[in-house]
C-alpha cells in the first residue's frame, strides 16, 4: 500500500529528540581526531586538569552548546573523562579481567636462563654474502636440519641459481629467490652458549635502504660484511657502494659495536696482504664515522664453504698468519686485540689476547612500555597484528595500550615472540600484539604503542644535533629533509640553526650559524 505524506511524517523523528544528540556525537569525534595529538598531562590525569565536559552531557546539550565544544576543543580535551569510551579504559569487567602483575626480573631470568639478549642486524655492499653466510651459519649450529637444507640445494639448482642455496635460509619470499637479492629484513632467533640472538639480515641493494634502516635501528650491534675479492670491495667502498653508506647509518642509528666480516677469503687464497689491505681501509674509516678501535673487530671467513664461521679453520694458508676467533667466538664472548710479536720484535703475524666482546646493553624494563610498530596486517581471527621491539618496559596479554598519534586506546590480546604465543615480553623482545578495540584504519606503521598512564608526548618541532657527512650542499635554514626513525619516515624542514659543535668534543664552536 502506498504511504500519503501524513503517514510519513508520523514515522519521521522529532527534531529535539534525535537530530541534535547526533550532530552533538559528530563533534565530539572530530573534535578528537583535530586534537589527536593532545595528551593529558600526568597532572591533568590526577584530576587538575581544566573543564569537564563529559561526553552524556554533550549528548543532551542544545546546538548551541555542541558549536560552542567545537570552538574551544582545548577545553574539551583536557581532562581523561572527555575521551571517547574506547579511550578509556572501563572500570568493570576490564579491571576484574587485568593480570596479576609479574616480577619481570625473576621471569626474564628463568626464560633466558642466564643468557644475554643480542639484537644482531648483518649489513654491506649487496652481493657481499650477507645471507649466504648467515644462512650458513645457521645451517652449521643446527638451527636447519639437514631435509631443510637439502630442499633448498635441490630448489635452487632447478632454478639456476646453486650457490643461493643457505641464501634460501633467510632470503623466504618468491621474489627474493628469484632475484637472488634481499629486499626485506629477515628476522629469526638463534642460541649460544651465552647469549640469545635475534638476527636481522638487512638488504644490501640501495634500492631498499629504508628497510635497512628499519633492521638496524632495532639493533643492539651489527655485523658488517664485504667482499674481499679483487674489484668487489672497492666497488662497494668506494662512492656510491653500501658499505660506506651502512657503516654511517647504524652508527647515527647508535650502534656503537661493530664486528666486520671479510668474507669470500677463498677467493683470495686467505692471503694475508689482502685481508691488511681491506681491514686498513676500512678502519681508518670507521674510525672517522665515530667508532672506537676497540669496538671494531675483524674476522676473515668463506660464507659459502663455511670457513672459519662456526669452529676455527684448520687451513694452512690462515691458520699460518691467523690464530683470532672464528665468527660465532667473535659474536658470542671474546673480543680480540691485534698485537704483533716475534721473539720480542713485531712481525706481519696476528697473536690475539681474550677479552669480553659484544656486550648486550641494559634493557629498560622498568620504564614505561614503548613499541615503535614495523608492520601492521590482519589477523585471521578477530583483530589485527602489529609488530615491532620493545624499546622500554613490559607487557601482558590482556593489558590496555595507549597508541600516539591517533589517540586510541587498545587491549592486547595476545603475544607471540619468534612465533610462539607467551603471556608476556619485555624490553629488547621483538614482539607480535594481536590487538582489539581499535580499528585498524587508524593504526600506521611508526605508531607508538604505550602506556595508557605515562602516555608518550607528542609535539611538531624538536631540537636534534645532527653530525653532517661527505654532504656538499649548504645546509641553511628552512633546508628540507627526511626524518628517519626506528620504522617510519617523515619530511620536515629546519627551521633554525643554533651552533655548530665541535666533532669530536661536543663543545660550541660557533653561535647562530648562518
Amino acid at each position: 500500500m502506498r504511504q500519503t505524506p501524513e503517514c510519513k511524517s508520523r514515522d519521521m523523528p522529532s527534531p529535539d529528540t534525535q537530530i541534535v544528540p547526533k550532530i552533538a556525537k559528530l563533534t565530539v569525534s572530530g573534535n578528537k581526531q583535530t586534537m589527536g595529538f593532545a595528551v593529558p598531562s600526568a597532572s591533568e590525569l590526577n584530576g587538575q586538569g581544566g573543564t569537564v565536559c563529559p561526553r552524556v552531557q554533550a549528548m543532551d546539550d542544545s546546538m548551541e552548546e555542541a558549536d560552542s565544544s567545537v570552538a574551544s576543543p582545548n577545553v574539551t580535551n583536557t581532562s581523561p573523562n572527555s575521551e571517547d569510551l574506547n579511550s578509556t579504559p572501563s572500570q568493570g569487567k576490564g579491571a576484574g579481567k587485568s593480570k596479576q602483575k609479574i616480577n619481570i626480573k625473576e621471569e626474564l631470568e628463568k626464560r633466558q636462563g642466564g643468557k644475554q639478549l643480542l639484537n644482531l642486524v648483518v649489513i654491506g655492499h649487496v652481493d657481499a654474502g650477507k645471507s649466504t653466510l648467515m644462512g650458513h651459519l645457521l645451517y652449521l649450529l643446527g638451527h636447519v636440519n639437514k631435509r631443510t637444507m637439502h630442499k633448498y640445494e635441490q630448489e635452487s639448482k632447478k632454478a639456476g641459481k646453486a650457490s643461493f642455496a643457505y641464501a634460501w635460509v633467510l632470503d623466504e619470499t618468491g621474489e627474493e629467490r628469484q632475484r637472488g637479492v634481499t629486499m626485506d629484513v629477515g628476522m629469526t632467533k638463534f642460541e649460544t652458549r651465552t647469549k640469545v640472538i635475534t638476527l636481522m639480515d638487512a638488504p644490501g641493494h640501495k634500492d631498499f635502504i629504508p628497510n635497512m634502516i628499519t633492521g638496524a635501528a632495532q639493533a643492539d650491534v651489527a655485523v658488517l660484511v664485504v667482499d674481499a675479492s679483487r674489484g668487489e670491495f672497492e666497488a662497494g667502498f668506494e662512492a656510491g657502494g653500501q658499505t660506506r653508506e651502512h657503516a654511517l647509518l647504524v652508527r647515527s642509528l647508535g650502534v656503537t659495536q661493530l664486528a666486520v666480516v671479510v668474507n669470500k677469503m677463498d677467493q683470495v687464497n686467505w692471503q694475508e696482504e689482502r685481508f691488511r689491505e681491506v681491514t686498513s681501509k676500512l678502519g681508518h674509516f670507521l674510525k672517522q664515522a665515530g667508532f672506537k678501535d676497540s669496538d671494531v673487530h675483524y674476522v676473515p671467513t668463506s660464507g659459502l664453504s663455511g670457513e672459519n664461521l662456526s669452529k676455527k679453520s684448520e687451513i694452512k694458508e690462515l691458520t699460518s698468519w691467523y690464530q683470532g676467533p672464528c665468527l660465532i667466538d667473535q659474536i658470542e664472548a671474546c673480543s680480540f686485540n691485534m698485537t704483533t710479536i716475534r721473539g720480542g720484535k713485531t712481525k706481519n703475524r696476528f697473536v690475539w689476547s681474550l677479552q669480553i666482546l659484544l656486550k648486550a646493553p641494559q634493557r629498560s624494563i622498568d620504564k614505561p612500555f614503548r613499541l615503535c610498530a614495523s608492520d601492521v596486517f590482519k589477523d585471521q581471527g578477530s583483530g589485527f597484528c602489529v609488530t615491532g621491539k620493545i624499546e622500554a618496559g613490559y607487557i601482558q596479554a590482556g593489558e590496555r595500550l595507549l597508541v600516539m598519534p591517533p589517540n586510541e586506546t587498545c587491549t592486547v590480546k595476545g603475544i607471540t615472540l619468534h612465533d610462539e604465543a607467551v603471556d608476556w615480553a619485555a624490553a629488547g623482545d621483538h614482539v607480535s600484539l594481536t590487538l582489539t578495540g581499535v580499528d585498524i584504519i587508524k593504526i600506521n606503521v611508526g605508531c607508538v604503542f604505550c602506556s595508557p598512564s605515562e602516555p608518550i608526548r607528542a609535539s611538531t618541532r624538536f631540537r636534534a644535533r645532527v653530525l653532517i657527512f661527505n654532504f656538499d650542499i649548504p645546509v641553511t635554514q628552512g633546508f628540507p629533509v627526511i626524518i628517519h626513525y626506528q620504522t617510519v619516515s617523515e619530511p620536515a624542514t629546519i627551521r633554525k640553526l643554533i651552533s655548530v659543535l665541535h666533532k669530536s668534543t661536543g663543545e660550541v664552536v660557533k653561535k647562530k650559524p648562518k
